[in-house]
């Protein structure tokens, strides 16, 4: 493939990005259409149920019969079934297209691969695999959804140059910067869910929504809740859009006054007395949730450490000290020798105002 071929490709992952914040439970894909080496149309996918990146770039053909022997930049492997819309490498074959650069195929079992040998049934010269892992990064949640069942997970933590993240009090507002809060809005307006413990919400009474000044899909509201201790009046439950509570509490008489302020409640197993965190991911898997959020105290923090369920964690540290009097991140039982401790590598730094935003991994 040639250095042009990259910049179509590079092109169409820009028009994907249009997508960032709408296309849930979807993946973002970009179209790119090339003829006589000009771009004839170009598309992306928006919303659910709309058109596919691919329909609507051929939709914004000045004339249709300019689609015949031209060249389909895609970023994802055209779908090969019907869902919401039909499928779009029978929309590529019918308009005449003569050749088709995928970046990475589909990892949807329904796709997998079907829309590629379709085409390549069909006459067109297909090729796969040109900036893939700028693709990957784009849907790392759909993929690691289809791929394993579980959602892509970050969870998000402000601390002090001491480690703290609230006064011994519970006092936490705010140990970081107003440009450091905007950027959180942007990471929780790009997930499909936002995920804290009944702790949180008993103490802060958080309206858990993405707060941006753009069209944006608003992510779930998952409350874990062991004990359905979530409060029927709590912020969250007069905002529009939807609150969930996963517990393992069966208890109807707990249960009913949140389903009657909106709550949809959510029963898995327990671990230890808790929700047990794999079961609950997985059913957000289930239920199409692509990215999660986490923005949750010590005790949940300790537990996402020790399951290994995070991905990324997301660490805003801010130029202060609070004492060691004050709370820390991770609230786990106490370790006994050195080897035991918790590795972390660093992935990124960057700063935001006066604060560093750190990006870890296991």
């Amino acid at each position: 493939m040639s250095s042009s071929d990259a910049r179509y490709m590079a092109r169409a992952l820009t028009l994907a990005r249009n997508g960032l914040y709408t296309t849930d439970p979807n993946p973002r894909v970009g179209c790119v259409l090339v003829k006589g080496g000009e771009i004839i149309a170009e598309g992306w996918h928006a919303q659910a149920g709309q058109a596919h990146a691919e329909i609507d770039a051929l939709a914004k053909l000045a004339d249709q019969s300019l689609a015949q022997g031209a060249t389909a930049y895609v970023t994802l492997e055209p779908c090969s079934h019907h869902g919401r819309t039909g499928p779009c490498c029978d929309a590529l074959i019918q308009a005449g297209i003569g050749r088709v650069v995928v970046a990475m195929q589909d990892p949807n079992p329904l796709v997998a691969g079907n829309g590629l040998k379709k085409m390549r049934a069909a006459g067109i010269e297909v090729s796969c695999g040109l900036l893939q892992t700028d693709a990957e990064q784009l849907n790392r949640g759909f993929i690691k959804r289809m791929v394993s069942g579980l959602p892509y997970v970050r969870s998000k933590l402000a601390m002090s140059l001491d480690g703290r993240t609230a006064l011994a009090n519970g006092e936490s507002q705010w140990i970081t910067s107003s440009q450091a809060r905007q950027d959180v809005q942007m990471f929780r307006a790009e997930s499909s869910a936002i995920v804290t413990g009944v702790d949180t919400v008993l103490a802060d009474d958080p309206s858990l929504n993405a707060r941006v000044d753009f069209t944006v899909k608003q992510p779930v509201r998952v409350v874990l809740d062991s004990n359905l201790r979530m409060p029927a009046n709590a912020k969250m439950l007069r905002l529009p859009g939807e609150t969930w509570v996963i517990t393992c509490s069966d208890d109807p008489a707990k249960q009913s006054p949140l389903r009657d302020a909106g709550c949809k409640i959510w029963q898995v197993g327990s671990r230890t007395g808790r929700v047990d965190l794999r079961e609950a991911f997985r059913l957000l898997a289930q239920q199409q949730i692509n990215t999660v959020w986490i923005e949750a105290g010590a005790a949940l923090n300790g537990a996402l450490l020790e399951t290994e369920l995070v991905d990324e964690w997301l660490l805003y540290v801010a130029p202060c000290a609070l004492g060691d009097q004050a709370r820390g991140l991770f609230q786990f039982p106490e370790l006994q020798s050195m080897e035991a401790k918790k590795p972390f590598k660093f992935n990124a730094v960057r700063q935001v105002g006066p604060d560093l935003r750190l990006t870890l991994s296991r």
